[in-house]
This record gives structure tokens, sequence and C-alpha cells, in this order.
């Protein structure tokens, strides 16, 4: 008997004709149909033409719907994906949370405020609902590579973590987040930075800095440092600092993973063919978290994790409008960021 999966949000192929986005949910179905235990038999999309070209692409027999609610209460489905801009996470999480489907997908980052990640996790929590968030970073091969290199003592005991991007919401979710996976997920325990609020730039409808720092400092010692904005640095990647060597993540487009650990008089460049993004990675998280919800364990996406890593984000964005350190758990449930800049 397979699985039945609902998706909300079609939306159209990445750089197609209309598209607003990446077009995750196209990837999202690809892994459902490729696990060979999953039909899609509902789509729900607000502009039903995106769900009729999905269907003839996915699900040629889903039915589709434009009010996702009429899917959740129709469909008796196992599975939910939903793959809209950020400030719909929530709302529709909670509802499908609260239809008591069995597991809940949804793309990243999580949503607009700490507040509402938060809802999500605990409605999720509250109904017996397997929720994953799209970190996809943490199938990625040179991201693998790195880790096992970590755990086999290659450059001794993880001391410090670099990260850098473009800004700390929507591409710095996924490398705090594997800071966080690199780390054995440790809760943080204290975060302080800083952002700069001139010329904000707008991300799925929600705004970023341009610039900023933030460092994080881990229970069990381990610092991570990030800096985020185009002219931040040369690299856009993660450095590991161990007590006996360097690993790095994303070095450039040729070189994806390197190590200078013990033993080694130079850099060592790790083979990878994948590179630091791919859609197979976001295959890889459909997979686990269809065989977590069979066997029972905790999906390696799983929304407690992803929580950790957004709640470093916003705190980052806490201690720029106090002007100190916010030591965890954060206590506010806005955005920091938005509440500055005067968003409505």
């Amino acid at each position: 008997m397979s699985l039945r999966v609902g998706i909300i949000g079609c939306g159209r192929p990445w750089k197609s004709d209309g598209a607003t986005g990446f077009g995750m949910s196209h990837q999202h179905a690809f892994g459902y149909r490729e696990t060979g235990k999953c039909e899609i038999v509902a789509l729900a999309d607000v502009v039903a033409e995106n769900a009729q070209a999905f269907a003839a692409i996915h699900g040629p027999n889903a039915t589709i719907y434009t009010d996702y609610n009429e899917m959740l209460a129709k469909e008796n489905l196992d599975i939910v994906s939903i793959s809209t801009w950020p400030h719909l996470h929530a709302p529709m999480v909670i509802d499908a949370a609260n239809a008591k489907v069995r597991a809940i997908h949804c793309e990243k980052p999580m949503a607009p405020t700490f507040g509402e990640s938060k809802r999500m996790v605990a409605a999720a929590e509250a109904n017996g609902v397997q929720l994953t968030f799209n970190h996809q970073r943490r199938f990625g091969t040179p991201f693998r590579a790195g880790k096992k290199l970590l755990d086999e003592g290659r450059i001794g005991t993880l001391e410090r973590i670099e990260a850098v991007c473009d800004n700390m919401y929507d591409w710095g979710t996924h490398w705090i987040d594997m800071a966080c996976y690199f780390n054995n997920e440790t809760d943080a325990e204290w975060v302080i930075g800083q952002v700069d609020l001139r010329d904000p730039q707008m991300i799925f409808g929600v705004p970023c800095e341009r610039h900023g720092f933030g460092m994080t400092r881990f229970k069990n010692g381990v610092t991570l440092v990030m800096n985020t904005g185009y002219q931040a640095g040369p690299r856009f990647g993660l450095r590991m600092i161990g007590t006996d060597g360097i690993i790095d993540v994303g070095v450039d487009n040729q070189t994806h993973l390197r190590v200078k650990g013990k033993g080694d008089s130079d850099w060592v460049v790790i083979p990878d063919s994948e590179g630091l993004h791919g859609d197979q990675c976001v295959k890889r998280g459909v997979a686990d978290l269809v065989d977590a919800l069979l066997t029972g364990r905790e999906p390696e996406l799983s929304g407690r994790r992803s929580l950790r890593a957004t709640e470093i984000i916003f705190a980052t964005y806490e201690s720029a409008r106090s002007r100190g350190r916010i030591d965890l758990p954060l206590t506010s449930e806005d955005s920091a960021l938005i509440a500055m800049l005067g968003v409505k």
C-alpha cells in the first residue's frame, strides 16, 4: 500500500515561464516517486494552472484543489509537502498538523519570525506528526565526507566553525544547520551579533540584511562565526578548525572539500563530483523522511533540529536590536530585524 502524498504549492519549474522560485515542489515530487512507496494523490495551488501543469509531470491522477484546507479535509493524506513562500509556512504546517496527517515536509527557511517557527514544531508534536524542513545540504556528498573526516579525528577535536554566505536568513539557515550537524547537534548557549540595516534585500518576501556578523557559543565550547554579504569574503562555505587541522567545505567552484590535518604537509583535496548544491540532496531528504516515518525514528531533517538553527538566526537579530549577548533559549518571538526595519 502506497503512502498518500499531497503537495501544497506546485509552482513552476526553476527558470521556466512564470516561475517565482526554485520550483522545489518538483524536486519533492521526484523524491517521493523514487522511493517506490508513495503516490502523489492531491495537489493544492491557488493558481489551478500551476497544479495542472504539475500533475502532467508528476501525478496525472492527482485531484487538484485551489484551497489546501479542502484537500486536507477530503484526501486522508499520509504526507504533505509544503513548498510556498516563508510567510505561508506556519499556517499551512499548523493546519496540516491539526488535520493529523502523518508527516509534513516543508521548505526552508522555517518562518519570518521565531514565534511562528516554534508554533509549527509545537503543533506537530501535539498531534503526533513527523515534521521536517528541507535543509537538504545534510545529504550532500562533500558535507557527509567532511563529517566523516571530523568523526575520524583527522583534525583532532573540533573547536571553531567559520561560515560565509550571502545572508543569515535564507542561505544562512543552511550553513547554521550544517554547523549544528558538524557539531553533533549540540545546543547553543549564547549568541552575539550585528547587522547592517542599510538597503535590505527581499528574499521570498522576507527582508534580509546586506551584511552581518554573528558569533555563537555551543554548550560543548565550540564556537560558530558567521559573516554574511557578498563582500564578506572570497569564500562561500564552511571551515572547521580543530586542535590538529582544518577542513574546508566549499572552497571554490572546483574544490568542494579539502583537509589539512594530522600527517598532512599541505592541503589534501578530496574528490567530489556533486558539489554544494544539487537536486539529488532533496530526493535523499525525502527518502529519509519516508523511511523515518515507516520505521519510527527521528528524521535527519527534523523540526527539532531545524528549530535549533532558526533560533540562532533570530537570536543574532535580537542581539543587534538589544546591543548585547543573547543567552538562550531565546525569549523574543518576533523578528528583531523586521522590527528594526519597520517593515509591516
